[in-house]
């Protein structure tokens, strides 16, 4: 049998019902389970893709606009910051509207609104739409994540949230790549346009693959106090704040990494192009490796080990990046990607299992501080880089990721009390 009705629950504050909580899970191995996997990796592909195609155009718009790296970089902080607004309204909302639903109007808008950024002849105007574009996409995280918490078996989590993960890592890298070549060869409006027209048929597998939800069904007339509750409840949680401060390390160093390495390698001694750096930029395909491989090391070691391990292997990246030897540069990048991805493969999983009730706010939760990490940190890295140089960008992630570490450590104990 592919699944096996679920014991009964009492109802949880996550929005189920006894009727809902007595639906059986998507097991794995399931063609249902499959097949949710597989639209949440299309959801997580059109996220990374659509919010991060600007990441390697920002030289583009500093010549095309005549603004400096750290203004050009709020082509995705702006995106970022009201993505992370948006992500925190998504979790409450989330309780009461179709998880199918929402997640797809989400992804339909934001691929509109790339488009129409393709067009636009002014820098602002293009920054009021990336911004709009942002706040669009934040139907998605917070609730695929519910949504997976909610309907698979937790035997079979961290491999459906690591291809989730996997999803956003082939998202993030054709972005960049698929932006880069088409920049090359016919200007920087057609490669956004491109990469808009990607999500829109995104959007449709995204829709026509997803399994309707079995157990969660829209709760109605959900009150200000019973949000202000469960927000308090996951504030006070011993372990759940150190999540969501990973979250915010972890993206505010990856986005800072990726904003400013292409100023780097533009410039002298390597002169690379933009398709050559696009090319640098496959090693994010590491993340579709790290985060299903990370999501079995897990339920293996611990998923406070794996953490720690992450993490080390950030630093050991961004250390490797201060070389002057391209090879070892592009080794740092990638030991950083893979290391980020393991990393918020596990953070992410680790969320929808500590959080008793209200699933979806505590995925917004770690989703806000997630994308608040990458509009802070990937913004103010500029003044790093225009100060300092890479050596500063360098320092900044370093500071980042030795808070992360302790962080990590702290649950890593944490996990081995609860289990001794």
């Amino acid at each position: 049998m592919n699944a096996s009705p679920a014991p009964q629950r009492p109802p949880s504050g996550n929005g189920a019902n006894p009727v809902a909580n007595a639906a059986p899970y998507l097991e794995r191995g399931s063609r249902a389970y499959w097949r949710a996997s597989l639209a949440l990796l299309f959801a997580g592909y059109a996220t990374f893709s659509l919010l991060y195609c600007v990441q390697p155009l920002l030289p583009e718009f500093t010549q095309a606009f005549g603004v400096s790296p750290a203004v050009s970089a709020l082509s995705v902080s702006v995106s970022t910051a009201a993505l992370a607004i948006a992500i925190f309204i998504a979790g409450f909302m989330s309780e009461s509207w179709s998880r199918h639903r929402l997640m797809t109007l989400s992804l339909l808008a934001s691929s509109l609104l790339t488009v129409v950024a393709a067009v636009l002849p002014d820098w602002h105007a293009l920054l009021v739409v990336r911004a709009l574009e942002g706040f669009a996409l934040g139907g998605v995280p917070a609730v695929a994540m519910a949504y997976l918490a909610e309907e698979v078996h937790p035997d079979g989590l961290g491999l459906a949230m690591g291809l989730y993960v996997g999803g956003t890592a082939i998202g993030g890298m054709a972005g960049r790549v698929i932006s880069g070549v088409l920049a090359d060869l016919f200007g920087w409006r057609i490669a956004i346009g491109g990469i808009g027209v990607l999500g829109l048929l995104a959007t449709l597998a995204f829709r026509s693959l997803l399994p309707p939800s079995r157990r969660f069904q829209p709760r109605r007339g959900v009150g200000f106090a019973h949000h202000r509750r469960s927000l308090a409840g996951h504030l006070r949680h011993g372990g759940l704040p150190f999540l969501f401060l990973l979250g915010f390390v972890l993206m505010g160093s990856f986005v800072t990494l990726y904003n400013y390495v292409g100023y780097r390698l533009l410039g002298a001694p390597f002169r690379l192009n933009q398709t050559q750096i696009g090319a640098i930029f496959t090693v994010y395909l590491t993340g579709v490796v790290a985060s299903p491989w990370s999501g079995k090391m897990a339920d293996v070691f611990g998923r406070g080990r794996v953490l720690i391990a992450s993490l080390i292997l950030m630093m050991l990246g961004v250390a490797l990046t201060l070389s002057s030897m391209l090879t070892l540069i592009i080794a740092g990048i990638a030991c950083l990607t893979f290391g980020f991805f393991a990393a918020h493969a596990v953070a992410s999983s680790w969320v929808g299992r500590l959080a008793a009730q209200a699933k979806g706010q505590a995925a917004g939760l770690y989703l806000l501080a997630y994308y608040l990490g990458s509009s802070l940190i990937g913004a103010y890295g500029g003044h790093f880089w225009t100060a300092f140089g890479w050596t500063g960008v360098a320092g900044l992630i370093g500071v980042l990721l030795l808070i992360g570490l302790a962080g990590a450590v702290y649950l890593n104990r944490r996990e081995r009390a609860a289990a001794a």
